[in-house]
C-alpha cells in the first residue's frame, strides 16, 4: 500500500522538542509491534506519527481515518472496516476518535470478527476531562456529553476486560496546537477572537487552566504504547488517566501568554484584556442564559478552577514544558 504524500512527510519530519525522544528511554527493548492509529486526521493523530517514526522506526504504523487518505475506518460503519497489516500479529490500537463511537465499534469487532482482535496487546483511547469537569452541568447538552463519555468509557473497559486486553483511557483537558494542516478547536478559537476584538472583558478573578499541546498528548499515548508492548505499565496508574499540560495558570494568564507567543504585528497582541469586577461581569453575561444556556455555562466556567490533572511531564519522565509550546509544521 503506497502512502499518501502527506504521510510520507510525516514519517521523516524531524521534531524540535524532546517530547518524543524522551519517551523512548525506558529500560528494555520493545517487542515488534503493529500500531493501528485511529483518528489520524487530528492534530494529536498527526503528532503521533512523528513519535512513532522517530522513536520506534521498526514498528509498523497503520493509520486510519473516515476520510480514507490511507486506510478507511468509520466507527459508524464497523461492517465495512478492513484492518491493515497481519491478522493475529501483536498489535496495539490507539484512538483519538470519538470514544462514544469507538466503544461499540470495538465490541462489534470482537463479537463478529474475533480474529481481528486476537493479536491485540493493548488499547489506548482518548476521552475528555469533560467527563469530570462537567458532571454537575445544568444545561442538557453538557449533561448528555458527560453521560456519553462515562458510559462509553465503561463499555470500552468492560470489553477490554472480557478480552483480557489492558486498556488506558486518557482524559485530556484543553487540547491546543496545530500540527501540519490540523488545528485545535479550543485555543485557536480564542486566538481568532483576540484578533477580531480591540478589547476583551474578563472577570477580575479567573480560574486555573492546564492546557496540553497535541504533541504532549501524542507523546503520552506513545509512551503508553511502549509500556503496553513490554507489559510494564505502572500498576499504581488508573485505567482512566486525567491528563493536563505542565503549567497550571489562570484563564487570564493563559490568554496573555497566548498573545505574547504570537509574532510581532499579529492583531491578537493588540487586544486589551479588561478585568472588571466578577459580579458585574456575570451580570452583564446573564442575558446569554436566555439565548444559549450552554454558552452561559461556558462563561461561568471562566471563574472555575479546571486544573489539578496529572501533568504530562510526569508520565514522560522529562522536565516540565512551558506554555505555549510551538506548533509542528
Amino acid at each position: 500500500m503506497r502512502l499518501s504524500p502527506r504521510f510520507r512527510l510525516v514519517l521523516v519530519l524531524p521534531v524540535s522538542s524532546a517530547l518524543c525522544t524522551s519517551a523512548g528511554e525506558s529500560v528494555g527493548a520493545p517487542l515488534l509491534m503493529q500500531l493501528h492509529l485511529f483518528g489520524a486526521a487530528t492534530p494529536t493523530g498527526e503528532a503521533f506519527g512523528h513519535c512513532a517514526a522517530l522513536v520506534e522506526p521498526s514498528w509498523k504504523l497503520y493509520v486510519y481515518s473516515r476520510r480514507s487518505f490511507i486506510h478507511r475506518a468509520d466507527f459508524r460503519d464497523p461492517v465495512a472496516f478492513r484492518p491493515a497489516g497481519e491478522l493475529g500479529a501483536s498489535a496495539i490500537w490507539i484512538s483519538f476518535g470519538p470514544i462514544w463511537l469507538l466503544a461499540p465499534f470495538l465490541e462489534q469487532q470482537a463479537r463478529s470478527h474475533p480474529e481481528r482482535v486476537s493479536g491485540l496487546r493493548g488499547l489506548i483511547a482518548c476521552s475528555s476531562s469533560s467527563a469530570l469537569t462537567k458532571r454537575y452541568a445544568a444545561n442538557p447538552f453538557d449533561r448528555h456529553l458527560v453521560s456519553s463519555l462515562t458510559s462509553s468509557e465503561e463499555q470500552l473497559l468492560s470489553t477490554c476486560r472480557r478480552l483480557e486486553i489492558p486498556c488506558r483511557i486518557l482524559q485530556p483537558t484543553l487540547i491546543y496546537g496545530q500540527v501540519g494542516r490540523y488545528s485545535d478547536r479550543n485555543l485557536s478559537r480564542l486566538l481568532q477572537l483576540l484578533r477580531r476584538l480591540p478589547l476583551l472583558p474578563l472577570p477580575s478573578s479567573t480560574g486555573l487552566r492546564q492546557p496540553i499541546h497535541a504533541r504532549q498528548l501524542a507523546a503520552v499515548a506513545f509512551r503508553m504504547a511502549q509500556q503496553l508492548s513490554r507489559r510494564d505499565c505502572d500498576p499504581a496508574l488508573s485505567e482512566r488517566i486525567p491528563l493536563g499540560g505542565d503549567v497550571p495558570l489562570s484563564y487570564r494568564a493563559m490568554l496573555q501568554a497566548l498573545q505574547q507567543a504570537q509574532p510581532s504585528g499579529d492583531p491578537a497582541r493588540r487586544c486589551y484584556l479588561l478585568p472588571i469586577p466578577s459580579r458585574l461581569f456575570y451580570l452583564l453575561m446573564a442575558p446569554l442564559l436566555l439565548y444559549s444556556p450552554k454558552a452561559f455555562e461556558a462563561v461561568l466556567r471562566i471563574g472555575a478552577d479546571l486544573a489539578g490533572f496529572i501533568p504530562s511531564h510526569q508520565l514522560l519522565a522529562e522536565p516540565p514544558q512551558p506554555f505555549p509550546l510551538p506548533d509542528l509544521p
